[in-house]
């Protein structure tokens, strides 16, 4: 099997990357060799996916039998049909990872791949959308993108569109900046509710599937109803070894006091359909999701044995210590009252 993976050397990327060669697969990787060292084993290309020429260069060393694209967050959809034009007639399939901001009822509606994505056509350029906001401009990049990769592999390709993707390697920093947290001790502001369902996926289940997924549309994604919020911080309390305590703001108290939701307590925002992302096509076509408290232990493994999370920037990064945050804990708000159970936030 000859696989060709636009990226290869950051988190999603080089998750796919070794699965693929654990598979004893031939690996072609194709990026700027800029970020990180290529992976042992594959067949790197260097090259600007923005280049006719490079593109064209690329092509060369085909066929394959599988593309995998985990390098196009930052592309505008014309930049991507450049590409899938080229490869269309040197790959067999193309899977391409997108993102359930896709949809338009993101992040408020409850979603199922038949709800509606946003309407961006396959040769849109960077500035599609750009006047309605970052979120619907972003949604409409990648929308754009996927019609892109359908235009010209049709009924060949495999769209993914995970929600929130953490284990070892992430570089969004979101969950190491919880285990950070929860490493220093003391009273843990802990956003929402701690039985607020949550759906982070593990980055190697995704790249497993990304491998084995047929081709259509797919939300990959935790169950819905599996884990919490609880759960998440309770694990990173359990695996930094942290004498912390949890306690638990409401979501009206960390609104009120002007805390921002999804960067300055990462993973936390109050709008009903983010976590609520209907993953059950993929599932039954053989997406499995590990426990999540596995996900937190690895990623700590990871960063205690020198993981560093860096490389390409993020949309917007998490701030360390959120100033909004700092008053919440005081005993007047929050008494510290009440039994410890970590995996169940336990009030501080």
């Amino acid at each position: 099997m000859r696989i060709l993976l636009l990226g290869g050397t950051w988190f999603l990327g080089r998750a796919v990357a070794e699965n693929a060669l654990a598979r004893g697969w031939r690996v072609t990787t194709f990026n700027r060799g800029r970020s990180a060292p290529d992976l042992p084993g594959t067949e790197p290309v260097h090259g600007d996916r923005t280049s006719a020429d490079d593109l064209k260069r690329l092509a060369g060393y085909g066929p394959w039998d599988l593309v995998v694209d985990t390098s196009a967050s930052e592309m505008a959809p014309c930049q991507v049909l450049d590409g899938t034009r080229v490869l269309a007639a040197e790959a067999e399939r193309y899977v391409y990872v997108s993102t359930v901001n896709a949809y338009r009822g993101w992040p408020h509606e409850a979603l199922t791949e038949d709800s509606p994505v946003y309407a961006a056509p396959p040769d849109a350029s960077r500035e599609y959308g750009a006047g309605d906001g970052v979120t619907v401009h972003y949604g409409m990049q990648k929308a754009g993108c996927e019609a892109a990769v359908l235009s010209q592999f049709g009924d060949r390709a495999t769209v993914l569109r995970p929600g929130v993707i953490l284990g070892p390697g992430e570089y969004v920093g979101r969950l190491p900046w919880w285990l950070s947290r929860a490493r220093r001790g003391g009273a843990i502001l802990a956003p929402g509710q701690p039985g607020t369902h949550v759906q982070p996926v593990d980055v190697r289940d995704v790249a497993e599937f990304a491998l084995s997924a047929s081709p259509g549309a797919y939300n990959v994604a935790a169950p819905r109803d599996r884990d919490t919020m609880g759960d998440l911080l309770g694990a990173c309390v359990a695996v930094t070894g942290s004498r912390g305590r949890l306690a638990w703001a409401p979501d009206e108290l960390l609104t009120a006091h002007g805390v921002r939701e999804w960067t300055e307590l990462p993973l936390w925002r109050t709008a009903q359909g983010t976590w609520a992302v209907d993953s059950t096509r993929a599932q039954a076509a053989g997406l499995v999701c590990r426990p999540l408290a596995q996900t937190v232990a690895d990623t700590w493994e990871w960063l205690t044995s020198g993981g560093v999370p860096g490389g390409p920037p993020p949309g917007g990064g998490h701030r360390h210590d959120p100033p909004p945050a700092r008053g919440l804990l005081a005993p007047r708000r929050l008494p510290a009252k009440g039994p410890r159970r970590p995996g169940h936030g336990g009030a501080a």
